[in-house]
This record gives C-alpha cells, structure tokens and sequence, in this order.
C-alpha cells in the first residue's frame, strides 16, 4: 500500500507565492528597462527644404500684399513604432498677426521613416508695415516714414502633435514644431531666404 500523501505546509504555500512575486517583479523591470533604453518615444524633427510664393502681387497705393504661399517639408519619424498625426496646423504671421493659416490632414509615418510634405495655400490680402525708421535726431515724420520697404519678413510656424503607440500597449504623445522666418523681395515675391 502507498502511503497517502500530506497536504502542503503553509511554507511551502509562502515559499511558491514569495518565488512568484520576485519573478513578476524582476520581469517587469525588464520590460521598462527595455522600454525605457530601446522603444523610449521621441519626438519627430522637421525639416523644412524649401519655401516659395508661386504668385506674389502688391499694390503700392494701398501699400497691401497678396500671394500664394508653398513649403516643402520632411518629417522624420525616429521611434520604433509609428507615429499617428492629427491636431497639425500651419500658420503665417506678419508684424505679429496671423495672416494665413492651415490645418494638416492626418496622417501616419511608418517608424524610421521621412515623410515629405507640401502645403500650398493662399493668404488674403494685408497692408504691409513700413520700416521703423529713426535718425539721430529722433523718429522720422510720418510721411517719410510711411514708404514700404524693399524686403517684408514674415514668420512660418508648422505644429504636429500626435502619438506613438508602443509595443500595441504603451501610447506616447508626441509634438514636433518648425518655425521659420522667410524674407520676402516685396518687388517681385521671390524668396531671398529662410532660417528656422
């Protein structure tokens, strides 16, 4: 005959939960030191290529200007997971108002990917600010002042906000932004250049 067997001690019972435990949280240490290091989420850069005004025109009598703006932009997605935008947003601003604006289509950029993007819109018709002008004897008379520049600057700022889902688990949000500064030849539109 066997001998029937004796149920566990609650030792036993302790050693296997305690065992368990440690084994739990050494395995989630694991995972968000990979996290952390390997699948870490960062933000996309923006580069923007190149910027132009395809049709330019001002009229020298009410001192205002129109034109089509165009930028070509390349957006790269550094992380391991790809990144999901929505909430985009290009605007124009000009003697610090806003003069153009547009919203960015949502969209998906694949992990370790560059995206290339162009947005291309019109702006509605502003009056142009004349230079500050002072001498050394103090500010010039308003109707010397008031003449228009040879150059106009004005100010391009791109806004991405989005989300990097990691591991189908983890969601990260992310923004990336571009601001540029573009100088503009007020006789003709051409793009004299551009620092971001």
């Amino acid at each position: 005959m066997s001998k029937p067997q004796r149920p566990p001690s609650g030792r036993t019972n302790l050693a296997s939960c305690i065992v368990a435990t440690v084994f739990l949280i050494f395995v989630i240490i694991i995972i968000f030191i990979v996290y952390f290091t390997v699948f870490k989420p960062h933000d996309p850069k923006i580069s923007v290529n190149a910027v132009n005004l395809p049709s330019f025109s001002v009229s020298y009598n009410s001192s205002t200007v129109n034109f089509t703006f165009s930028q070509y932009v390349a957006v790269l997605n550094p992380n391991k997971a790809s990144f999901t935008h929505y909430d985009s947003t290009l605007q124009l601003l000009y003697a610090g108002n806003r003069v153009g604006f547009m919203f960015i289509p949502a969209g998906t950029i694949d992990s370790g990917r560059t995206q290339y993007m162009a947005a291309t819109f019109a702006v509605q018709s502003f009056p142009l600010v004349a230079p500050q002008s002072v001498s050394a004897m103090g500010p010039v008379p308003v109707g010397v002042a008031n003449r228009v520049g040879p150059t106009m600057e004005i100010e391009s700022k791109m806004e991405m906000a989005g989300r990097v889902r990691v591991l189908h688990i983890f969601t990260h949000h992310v923004d990336a932004k571009a601001d540029c500064k573009v100088v503009i030849a007020v006789s003709d539109g051409s793009v004299l250049g551009f620092h971001c």
